[in-house]
Order: C-alpha cells, then sequence, then structure tokens
C-alpha cells in the first residue's frame, strides 16, 4: 500500500470514513480538508449498477456546469473553410487540420476538448486509438461532432463548463464539480446539474438500483460517502 503524507492524515482524520453524508456536509468537508497549496478539483465518483458490457447498459452524456469548472478550457476544432473561420472568429485555440493531427501523432496533447465538424470525422478518426485513451476523441452523442453553423455555441459551451460523462469498464462515472476555493452554493449547483444529467441518461437496460453508490473527493484527499437519498433528492421531480 502506498504511503500517504502527513497533511493528508491530518485531513483524513476529519472524516468519518462509517459515515455517509448529506451533500452540503460533504462539500463543507471537502473544502476543510483540502491540504495542498493548489487549488484542488473537487470530483464526484458515482457507481452505477449496469453492466458496461451490455450495449442496452451504457451511459453517456453532456452537461453544463452553472458555475464553470475554475479553469481556462483549451478548445481544439479540426474544420476546414468556412467552418475554420467560424471556429476561429468565436474564439477556439486551435484550428486546423491536417498539420494539427500530425502534431498530435507525435504526443502533442495541450488541449482539453475537441470539437470536429462531420467533414472532418473521417480523418479524425485515425487518432482514435491516441485520443480515444485521453477521453478526448469527438462523437456525435456527446455533441462535439457538429455543423459549421454550431461551432461557436458548441465552442461557448465548452468555455462555460461543457462537461461529458462517460460510464467506464468498472462501471464508474468521475465526474469534475468545479474548484475547492468555489463558494458552497456554487459547488452545490454544480453538483445538482451532475446529478440530474446522470438521472436523465439512465439507460432503457437498466435495471434494479441505477445509481448505488457516490462519493465526492478532491484531487489529493480522502473519497467522502454521500448519502444518496438526499443526494437524489437534488434531482427535481
Amino acid at each position: 500500500m502506498a504511503k500517504v503524507g502527513k497533511k493528508y492524515q491530518e485531513a483524513a482524520k476529519m472524516l468519518d470514513s462509517t459515515k455517509t453524508y448529506p451533500p452540503q456536509e460533504a462539500i463543507e468537508l471537502a473544502k476543510k480538508m483540502s491540504h495542498t497549496k493548489f487549488d484542488e478539483t473537487v470530483e464526484l465518483h458515482l457507481r452505477l449498477g449496469l453492466d458496461p458490457r451490455n450495449a442496452n447498459q451504457q451511459v453517456r452524456g453532456v452537461t453544463l456546469l452553472p458555475h464553470g469548472l475554475g479553469k481556462k478550457v483549451r478548445v481544439l476544432v479540426f474544420a476546414q473553410g468556412e467552418g475554420a473561420k467560424m471556429a476561429e472568429s468565436a474564439g477556439a485555440d486551435f484550428v486546423g487540420d491536417d498539420e494539427l493531427m500530425k502534431k498530435i501523432e507525435g504526443g502533442w496533447l495541450d488541449f482539453d476538448t475537441i470539437i470536429a465538424t462531420p467533414d472532418m470525422m473521417g480523418k479524425v478518426g485515425k487518432l482514435g486509438k491516441i485520443l480515444g485513451r485521453k477521453g478526448l476523441m469527438p462523437n456525435p452523442k456527446s455533441g462535439t461532432v457538429v455543423a459549421a453553423n454550431d461551432l461557436p455555441r458548441v465552442i461557448e459551451d465548452a468555455r462555460k463548463g461543457r462537461v461529458e460523462f462517460k460510464l467506464d469498464k468498472t462501471a464508474i462515472i468521475h465526474l469534475p464539480l468545479g474548484k475547492v476555493s468555489f463558494e458552497e452554493q456554487k459547488l452545490m449547483d454544480n453538483l445538482t446539474a451532475v446529478i440530474e444529467a446522470v438521472v436523465k441518461a439512465k439507460p432503457t437496460g437498466a435495471k434494479g438500483q441505477y445509481i448505488k453508490t457516490a462519493s465526492l473527493t478532491t484531487t489529493m484527499g480522502p473519497g467522502i460517502k454521500l448519502d444518496l437519498r438526499p443526494t437524489l433528492s437534488l434531482v427535481s421531480d
């Protein structure tokens, strides 16, 4: 087992590992336990009662966090012609086609999200092994493959705090909620948006209990188990 630092141990003493916490209390605790010199990310981890091997039990979606992620999101757009001009005008950090693809093939990954127009996907598909591992591959289902005239809106959404989520091989969804420096209510608002999106994305093949466990943590902090009843009650009827 890896050793943990003294600051981590001190933070963990604030946590009752046998208890589940309502969302507001968990957020307060996460902020108190933060012990690093940098502004940690607050993360949500959801274990779902699904079989990732079953095609009818896949979960994938996107949501906009009301208060963003607390960081500058670097947007790369694969487009050409008029689409490239629109992406540049909308403020994308990187816009291009073949040249950008060659840079990525060479190991360059200094961006946070990729958006592409449909006509570019034939070429972008060749980067699947690289981008897929990083969760960066553009996909129509996640709203990152869009027509040229939709680029300004999607780029703006990415800047505001557009978050994609996907069920992994262990039936868990990992999502960022913002920064430790955020006010508690802003983290609550972002948490509510995320829970609503995941509940809405419930697949038709889901059986039994959909969300089995939920936990909150910071980048370097211990996990805080969430009480499911008040957590799921955040979802609007």
